[in-house]
């Protein structure tokens, strides 16, 4: 059982619909009322039970502190409830699999309090020494000046990611990890490690430890190794 006497900031990658995932993970975590839970978006699609995912994020805001950021896919939802997108542009990017899960076939027919609990997510957030968003970030700007396009779109290439101005570590998800391994380059860590396609649905302890579970419900704890100035 993870240690809940001191207060934990804890990511949680993209969880796409991984129900029984995120169940293994949180039974690991068991976060408290003084630890800041985040997901970094993406919660929905492409997996079996986008529904069970959301029910269980809403009830973790009566055990702990939930922040939730929103990721590219809530946002292709939005824009077919609100701009009148094609219904295709989200459901051909797995929005298919979240209106089966509600056996609905359009999402203006899904529960209000579940589209706006969605509704409630934040584009990122920021400690002292961390920055969390779904995707990416510009070096030389401040998140505040950051487009969507950006927080919301952008992969995280290695070869071309650079530190922030500001110092801090990004915590980012949107770039699935194939291999199930976080992606970890010491100035920015992608924790989307692909749960959705049979990977692990990765927690980022800012302390240094990750948490994985995956749709078999296994779990894994690793340490990050302490990187060398």
């Amino acid at each position: 059982m993870a240690n809940t006497s001191t207060s934990r900031t804890i990511a949680i990658g993209d969880i796409h619909g991984c129900s029984t995932a995120l169940a293994a993970l949180i039974n690991a975590l068991q976060p408290g009322p003084a630890d800041l839970l985040i997901p970094l978006g993406d919660v929905i699609d492409y997996g079996p039970d986008s529904r069970g995912v959301i029910e269980q994020l809403k009830t973790l805001r009566g055990r702990t502190n939930l922040l939730l950021l929103t990721g590219n896919h809530e946002e292709m939802l939005f824009a077919v409830l609100d701009q009148n997108r094609d219904l295709e542009s989200w459901t051909r990017h797995g929005g298919d699999k979240t209106l089966e899960s509600y056996g609905m076939d359009h999402p203006r027919d899904l529960p209000a309090g579940d589209v706006d609990f969605l509704r409630t997510a934040k584009w990122f957030h920021e400690t002292d020494t961390h920055a969390y968003v779904h995707a990416g970030y510009f070096p030389n700007q401040p998140l505040s000046d950051t487009p969507a396009s950006a927080l919301f779109w952008e992969f995280l290439d290695p070869d071309r990611a650079y530190p922030h101005y500001s110092g801090k570590t990004f915590v980012v998800g949107h770039t699935p990890q194939t291999t199930g391994e976080v992606l970890d380059l010491g100035f920015v860590v992608g924790i989307d490690t692909d749960c959705s396609r049979g990977n692990w649905l990765t927690a980022f302890d800012s302390t240094g430890i990750y948490w994985q579970a995956n749709q078999g419900g296994e779990v894994r704890l690793r340490q990050r190794e302490k990187r060398r100035a």
